[in-house]
């Protein structure tokens, strides 16, 4: 009796290179950071003008490059150091060699924060009123460069026989079909994220509440897609066959928020 092939979706026929000009190639990567960063400040720009809005359209973008250059600095030094140790202990430089690809969003939100606490000290703001300003966008950047992920065909799913799984063309992924993670991520981490958040600043009172459930609502969601997201090859599962990098790195967050959410709770009473 033959047995039946699992389903499974081809994975479309994209060019992750969006536009070549001569020697020159535009990435859907680059053009997602672009977006990303674009619909943000385009979103806080109309935040900015609601009556008693303590933020001016200089304000705004001033906080939108200090956020964008942190978030990028971070993501690309992070993955240096949490997924590429190695290699950048023994050549230092490859930091630099953004074309090889390699962000990781943990080092990013480390960049993010900082550059925000830098914002804020320069401007005299309190830092959360701050971080709760800005991190309502996050979720856009996230939706779109989980989008550029999987037109790069990275970052793919642990194979699966589910209906939707996706045969991706990518030598390394296998002849099987994988969950598309990259679009799981996609919308918990863009649009239910951003949802959530917009949800929070719309209801909550307290300062720091919409940091605080950004931080707990990504890091929830990233460990329980990490179950079935592939892990990086040259790392592998850190212990039991199925704690990720990921995984650990989103521990922190969790804490941290809640953390947050304590102290503000404390202020308020």
């Amino acid at each position: 009796m033959l047995k039946s092939t699992p389903p499974m979706i081809p994975f479309p026929n994209i060019n992750p290179v969006a536009i070549q000009l001569g020697p020159v190639e535009i990435h859907w990567y680059g053009i997602s950071y672009i977006v990303g960063i674009g619909l943000g400040w385009w979103y806080l720009l109309r935040e900015a003008e609601r009556p008693h809005a303590e933020w001016t359209h200089e304000d705004v973008s001033d906080v939108v490059f200090f956020a964008a250059l942190g978030g990028v600095l971070g993501g690309r030094i992070g993955y240096t150091l949490f997924y590429n140790f190695s290699e950048t202990l023994s050549d230092p430089l490859s930091i630099f060699a953004v074309w090889r690809g390699g962000m990781s969003f943990h080092g990013g939100t480390l960049g993010f924060i900082l550059a925000l606490a830098l914002f804020a000290r320069l401007r005299s703001r309190p830092f959360f009123s701050v971080t709760d300003f800005v991190t309502v966008v996050a979720p856009i950047g996230l939706f779109f460069g989980r989008i550029a992920n999987f037109v790069n065909q990275e970052l793919w799913g642990a194979p699966t026989n589910l209906p939707w799984g996706v045969l991706f063309t990518h030598p390394a992924a296998g002849s099987v079909a994988r969950h598309p993670s990259q679009l799981y991520e996609a919308l918990l981490e863009g649009l239910v994220l951003f949802a959530l958040l917009r949800l929070v600043a719309a209801k909550a009172s307290m300062v720091g509440a919409v940091s605080a459930t950004f931080l707990i609502a990504y890091g929830i969601i990233r460990i329980g897609i990490e179950f079935v997201r592939e892990p990086d090859q040259h790392i592998g599962y850190l212990a039991f066959g199925w704690v990720t990098m990921g995984q650990v790195l989103s521990v922190p967050m969790i804490i941290a928020g809640i953390m947050i959410l304590g102290i503000a709770y404390a202020r308020r009473a």
